[in-house]
C-alpha cells in the first residue's frame, strides 16, 4: 500500500511540473534511457529515447502551450505492494490549454508510466482527440 502512495504522489507531482512549465522539476523523475512515446502523425509525434530527447520535445511543448492545465482524473496503480520503486501507473487527465498563436483546446487521455528503480523509464501517451483539433492546436494543420 506504501508502494501505491509514494507512486501516485510522484504523478500527481510530474503533471503539475507539466502545467507550471518545471522542466527541471518533470526532468527530475526520469532515467537517462527514459522513452516517451507520443501517438499522431506530426512533428510531436513518435517514440523519443533517452532523458536529452524528452527534455527536448517538454521544451517544444512549453513553447507551443505558454498556458498549460492538467487536470488529474484517476491514477491506478499495478503493484500496490511495491516497494523497490519499479511498477507501472496509468493515470488518467484532461488538459486545458492555449498554444502560442492563442488557440484554445481540450483534451483528455492516458499517460502509461513505468517505473524502475523510482525513475521513469518509459511513459506511453494516450490521447482522446488526434483529429483536427488536436492537430490545429499543434500547429500542424
Amino acid at each position: 500500500m506504501i508502494g501505491a502512495i509514494i507512486a501516485r504522489k510522484a504523478a500527481d507531482k510530474a503533471f503539475r511540473a507539466l502545467s507550471n512549465h518545471d522542466l527541471a522539476g518533470f526532468m527530475a523523475a526520469w532515467r537517462d534511457d527514459g522513452v516517451l512515446m507520443y501517438p499522431g502523425e506530426m512533428w510531436a509525434s513518435g517514440t523519443f529515447t533517452g532523458k536529452s530527447a524528452v527534455e527536448e520535445w517538454c521544451r517544444k511543448f512549453f513553447e507551443q502551450y505558454p498556458k498549460i492545465q492538467f487536470d488529474v482524473q484517476q491514477i491506478c496503480v499495478k503493484n500496490i505492494f511495491a516497494m523497490g520503486g519499479t511498477n507501472v501507473i496509468a493515470v488518467h487527465w484532461n488538459i486545458t490549454l492555449t498554444n502560442r498563436m492563442g488557440r484554445s483546446g481540450q483534451n483528455s487521455g492516458v499517460s502509461v508510466i513505468s517505473l524502475k528503480a523510482g525513475k521513469v523509464i518509459q511513459v506511453k501517451d494516450f490521447v482522446f482527440d488526434l483529429g483536427e483539433n488536436f492537430r490545429l492546436n499543434w500547429g500542424a494543420a
